[in-house]
């Protein structure tokens, strides 16, 4: 089964996770969108640890974390005592799918109206279909959600939770559906969870859909997560129309900046 897109966990002092986090997707950001641009070409090799550190005003420590995220979505290889270099770009790869889609420079509206036919339809499926043990897993990954402590943490628990119920739909094809977009809705759900304006009107949804799958209240269900995903169109406001990849840089420029 395809995994959804999740950037790694770490184990990092509470005091100092929100800016690392965000810190990490900045550079990892700049990173990846040369080596998409092609100004890294196959082969080339990176600038070691140290330098990095040094060109981005970073530990060496958020540098690790940044390429374990590039290598996990085979962007580069790391080659142990040698450095890291730009793989072979291929639309074989994992991360072929999230590049055919940013080629089009999809917008906020754009990936919304792809969400909704597919996890309304997920959410009814899971509705019908999830076993008590996967409804428990549901409710899990709610609670993860509900205590992560900073904005990196809470939309990477939120993207889980949805791929939680996608696994509970009992359709795999539609999990991996979902799982193909998931680089995407991740940048959405980092602006999401860390601006008031969209996150807190979203706030009882989640508990929402939960309860209407621990009901088995199909239309419940469908019509909960309609409303969760159709709140970004009422509240993105001119970001709606922009690229996603232009709408995450601005917000963690944002948020680096507090």
């Amino acid at each position: 089964m395809t995994s959804p897109f999740v950037p790694p966990s770490d184990t990092r002092d509470p005091g100092a996770t929100g800016r690392k986090g965000l810190l990490t997707e900045h550079i990892a950001r700049q990173l990846e969108q040369q080596i998409r641009a092609g100004e890294w070409p196959v082969g080339a090799k990176l600038p070691s640890e140290r330098e990095l550190a040094v060109q981005f005003g970073a530990s060496r420590n958020v540098i690790r974390e940044v390429l374990r995220r590039l290598e996990a979505t085979d962007l580069i290889e790391v080659a142990p005592g040698r450095g890291s270099f730009v793989a072979e770009q291929s639309s074989a790869q994992a991360r072929g799918y999230d590049a055919l889609y940013r080629t089009e420079r999809p917008t906020v509206r754009q990936l919304i109206e792809a969400r909704i036919p597919l996890e309304v339809e997920i959410a009814g499926l899971a509705t019908e279909r999830a076993t008590d043990e996967q409804i428990d897993a549901i409710v899990q990954a709610l609670d993860r959600v509900e205590s992560a402590g900073d904005v990196v943490d809470k939309a990477r628990e939120d993207l889980r939770f949805h791929d939680t119920i996608a696994a509970a739909c009992g359709n795999p094809v539609l999990r991996t559906m979902l799982a193909s977009i998931g680089g995407m809705m991740f940048e959405m759900m980092l602006r999401s969870n860390s601006d008031p304006r969209i996150g807190e009107p979203g706030v009882p949804h989640h508990p929402e859909i939960v309860e209407a799958i621990q009901a088995r209240d199909v239309a419940r269900a469908r019509e909960r997560m309609r409303e969760h995903l159709a709140l970004g169109l009422r509240t993105y406001g001119p970001d709606l129309d922009v690229g996603l990849d232009l709408m995450a840089s601005r917000h963690i420029e944002t948020l680096l900046g507090r």
